[in-house]
């Protein structure tokens, strides 16, 4: 892994709809153009994932999504930031942040949700992919959705059990997302944060396959990211179901690498699978023992060199 440096530029860009943007650069400003799409949705940017690029190699582009992290406004202080923030949304954000910064075409890096939003802006605007990177594959169709928020129960079962009773009784098991997403929205403050630690311990319980004690964190964060999280699954990311996988075809000409934990509980083995199978020409890495966390062991070095392969494809 490399030094995450320091940014060289920052800044709100603003999107329209009442939405504004934070987005930085590290590295090189003179390199190749990698644009960092983080994860939750809601997770918000860490400078940290800019440990798997060079800096004196790459130009690397970090965002916040909308009403994550620094964006304006916050899905943690109003629900407001819920309006206008769908997948086209984002897409179209990325294209206007990309016209910003006068990058002609960009690698893409994405995890999680992030490789479900990088998918949906590659196969929107494909000739502006030099390349792309996607690790813990997700396309949040409804049974990927369905496996985190219920069929992962039989595996966490006292994890299970106090999630299950953050929701009124009667809430059957199929629509625990929709049951969180209307607490976290209510407009007791209190109600709304019991749900979002409720959620996020949850959350957490499948990410790592080390031993994962859970440690609670800013509830504020928790909040914001917990009502984004809920807002687009809720929706299924306002996706045709497989969309993303019957559409792959047309990454056809984009050097691709994926990276998968084989025991990743959050983005199960068969999605990347069924994805290195739609994606002509893509790669595709199993981490044996690895999670969906970027820190199991095996990952770090599978990713970097997911990296170093694309990039030299992508000249």
């Amino acid at each position: 892994m490399y030094p995450v440096g320091e940014a060289y530029a920052s800044g709100w860009l603003d999107v329209g709809d009442g939405h504004a943007i934070w987005w930085e650069e590290a590295g090189n400003p003179d390199g190749l153009p990698v644009l960092l799409l983080h994860g939750g949705p809601g997770s918000g940017f860490s400078a940290s994932m800019r440990r798997w690029f060079d800096p004196t190699r790459f130009r690397i582009i970090g965002f916040d999504q909308r009403g994550a992290g620094r964006s304006r406004p916050s899905a943690a202080e109003t629900l407001a930031a819920l309006e206008h923030n769908t997948t086209t949304h984002l897409v179209a954000d990325i294209e206007r942040l990309r016209r910003y910064l006068g990058v002609e075409r960009w690698m893409l890096y994405g995890h999680s949700w992030g490789v479900t939003l990088g998918l949906a802006y590659a196969e929107t605007h494909p000739e502006r992919v030099a390349g792309a990177v996607f690790v813990g594959v997700t396309t949040t169709r409804a049974q990927e959705v369905d496996w985190l928020y219920r069929g992962l129960a039989p595996l966490f079962p006292h994890e299970w059990r106090a999630f299950r009773a953050g929701v009124p009784e009667e809430t059957p098991e199929t629509e625990m997302v929709s049951a969180y997403y209307r607490l976290l929205c209510d407009p007791d403050l209190d109600v709304a944060e019991r749900a979002a630690r409720a959620f996020d311990a949850w959350d957490n319980a499948s990410v790592s396959s080390r031993p994962n004690a859970y440690v609670p964190g800013d509830t504020r964060r928790m909040l914001g990211r917990a009502r984004i999280v809920t807002h687009y699954f809720h929706h299924l990311a306002w996706l045709e179901d497989g969309q993303l996988l019957r559409d792959a075809g047309r990454l056809a000409d984009i050097p691709g690498h994926l990276v998968q934990g084989r025991m990743d509980l959050q983005g199960p083995l068969v999605t990347a699978v069924e994805l290195a199978e739609a994606w002509p020409g893509v790669r595709l890495t199993v981490v044996d023992g690895a999670g969906h966390s970027g820190a199991d062991t095996g990952m770090p070095e599978a990713i970097v060199a997911a990296v170093e392969d694309v990039a030299g494809r992508a000249g």
